[in-house]
């Protein structure tokens, strides 16, 4: 059973996410919050394995509270759910500590599809923010270290800045994962990072 729990203000978005998690197979809602700070409080003891973050909470921001969550919990995978979709959220968020950040207008497929990516070592986001990051790389001179990459090895950052698991950039390139894992290897070599947020923080470290 994935235990699951949700720091969400609007009190229809907090029930209907409840509802959908405690009717769907092998999930379970352990905990629904209304701010960060009974976020902090209530959650550590329950150890959540995925968190559904709200952005915009009254008080701490939600943003904040994955930075101070995770700290408390470093194992937590933190969703953010948001209407705002501009880069200086987006990348906020990531260095913060989320792992995927999607749109609150995304179905409940999408959301259940984006828990099963975090849980498999993806980084999910919807659709239109994906454009937003692809947007914004495309406009960013290479570094000199992202020049020591190879045409493939550009293609994977790519698609890891997109939030595509493992498994779904191998499929995506033809390749075994096991080749896929190797290319991983030599792309944080080159690029100085241990990580797939600190691939992406690379390109902006200013955030």
């Amino acid at each position: 059973m994935t235990k699951i729990a949700i720091v969400e203000d609007s009190k229809t978005t907090r029930e209907g996410l409840e509802r959908i998690i405690n009717l769907t197979p092998d999930y379970q809602c352990v905990c629904a919050c209304t701010t960060a700070e009974d976020a902090l409080r209530e959650l550590p003891p329950l150890k959540p394995e995925i968190v559904l973050m709200d952005i915009q909470l009254p008080g701490m921001s939600g943003i904040e509270c994955v930075a101070r969550l995770k700290e408390l919990l470093p194992d937590v995978q933190v969703i953010m759910l948001t209407v705002y979709a501009d880069p200086d959220r987006i990348f906020s968020a990531i260095r913060a500590g989320a792992s995927g950040y999607l749109l609150k207008r995304a179905a409940s497929e999408r959301l259940f599809q984006a828990i099963r990516e975090v849980q498999a070592g993806g980084a999910p986001m919807s659709g239109a923010i994906a454009r937003k990051v692809f947007g914004y790389f495309q406009n960013q001179q290479p570094s000199a270290e992202a020049e020591k990459l190879s045409t493939r090895e550009r293609e994977i950052l790519e698609l890891i800045i997109a939030g595509l698991s493992n498994k779904e950039i191998a499929s995506r390139l033809s390749v075994s994962v096991l080749t896929l894992r190797w290319h991983l290897k030599q792309i944080y070599k080159k690029l100085h990072v241990h990580s797939r947020v600190e691939v992406v923080l690379k390109f902006r470290p200013g955030v």
